[in-house]
C-alpha cells in the first residue's frame, strides 16, 4: 500500500478515535460537555482531512456503499458536531441530556463506511 494512501488511512483512524472518545464518553456522562465537543470537531476534520487525501490519492470518486455511506457520514457529522456546538452556547440543559441518542446514531452510521473503507483496504493490499 502506497504511503501516502496509509498516511490518509491513519488520519481517519484517528478520527475514529476521536469521535469514539466524545460520543462515548457523553453517552457515559448521561450530558453533553464542552469537552465532549472538542472531540466531535477533532473527529470531524481527521476525517475530512483523511478523506480528501484519499480522493486526492486516488483521483477520482467511484458511487459504492462506502463513499455513498462515507460522505453521508461526514454530512451527519457536520450536522451533529454544529448542533453540539450550537446546545452548548446555548447552555440548553434538556437538550444536553438528550443529545446522546442522536451521537450514537450519527457515530454508528459513520462506523458503516469506515469498516467498509477497511476491507476495501484489506482487500487492495498486494
Amino acid at each position: 500500500m502506497p504511503a501516502n494512501v496509509m498516511y490518509s488511512a491513519s488520519i481517519i483512524t484517528m478520527a475514529l478515535l476521536f469521535y469514539s472518545i466524545g460520543v462515548w464518553s457523553e453517552r457515559y456522562s448521561g450530558v453533553l460537555k464542552t469537552w465532549h465537543l472538542y472531540f466531535f470537531w477533532l473527529g470531524l476534520i481527521c476525517d475530512t482531512t483523511g478523506t480528501g487525501m484519499m480522493m486526492d490519492n486516488f483521483g477520482n470518486i467511484v458511487f459504492n456503499l462506502h463513499t455513498i455511506t462515507g460522505f453521508s457520514g461526514i454530512f451527519l457529522m457536520v450536522i451533529h458536531t454544529v448542533w453540539a456546538t450550537i446546545v452548548i452556547i446555548k447552555n440548553d440543559t434538556v437538550k444536553k441530556r438528550q443529545f446522546h441518542r442522536f451521537s450514537l446514531f450519527v457515530w454508528s452510521f459513520w462506523l458503516i463506511s469506515y469498516t467498509s473503507g477497511v476491507f476495501i483496504g484489506i482487500r487492495n493490499v498486494h
